[in-house]
């Protein structure tokens, strides 16, 4: 028997990259800095809709999950979890902006 050292990736293609933006990279987009800041749950009503999911589900840690194994970016569940249980606006920010820069450069 074989432990799962990987988790499996959406879509046969996907290759491994990173986040577009750092977890603390707010200046990065100040617009979506201000919107998690204020209106986290505007941000996160944003997201899903982004992901074609349901509105109450962009501040999840499955949200997270899902994209981040859907564009191969490395980390694992319980990462997810850390950052969004205790960087939640971070966490929010920096995935809003990681699916603005795809959608820039039509890979999402």
């Amino acid at each position: 028997m074989n432990p799962v050292v990987s988790q499996p990736r959406y879509g046969a293609g996907a290759t491994a990259s990173d986040w577009q933006t750092g977890m603390f990279d707010c200046c990065d987009d100040m617009g979506v800095c201000l919107c998690g800041t204020l209106f986290p749950l505007c941000l996160s009503c944003q997201i899903a809709s982004d992901m074609n999911e349901c509105c109450l589900c962009g501040a999840s840690v499955a949200m997270r999950t899902m994209y981040r194994t859907r564009y191969g970016i490395p980390g694992s569940i319980c990462d997810d979890f850390l950052c969004m249980t205790f960087c939640t606006h971070c966490a929010l920010c920096q995935l809003k902006r990681d699916i603005e820069k795809r959608k820039a450069i039509n890979a999402l």
